[in-house]
């Protein structure tokens, strides 16, 4: 598996930059993705040692529009934890709009 097809995208939410700011990142990751996958992918795309990888099946949610009833689909996430001092340049300029 390449390690593109392996990192999908990064999550964006209120969790993610507090985690952010601790040196963990967190992203969406290919199903069949393990651990050692994810590892390898961070540590080549981004050029950073990895300590430590959480993966996590984010289980769907029920929906309903109107009588139709269904629910979203089920995808997988890995949290990152980097060494001290580096960090993914990806959530460098995401930190807000305020000052």
């Amino acid at each position: 598996m390449e390690h593109t097809q392996v990192i999908i995208s990064p999550v964006v939410s209120e969790k993610s930059y507090v985690l952010a700011a601790a040196g963990k990142y967190t992203f969406r990751i290919h199903p069949d993705a393990h651990k050692t996958h994810v590892r390898q992918a961070v540590e080549a795309l981004f050029d950073v040692h990895v300590a430590d990888v959480r993966t996590i099946t984010v289980r769907p949610k029920p929906k309903r529009r109107g009588l139709s009833r269904g629910h979203t689909r089920a995808w997988r996430k890995a949290i990152v934890q980097v060494g001290p001092g580096e960090s993914i340049p990806i959530y460098a300029g995401l930190g807000g709009g305020t000052q």
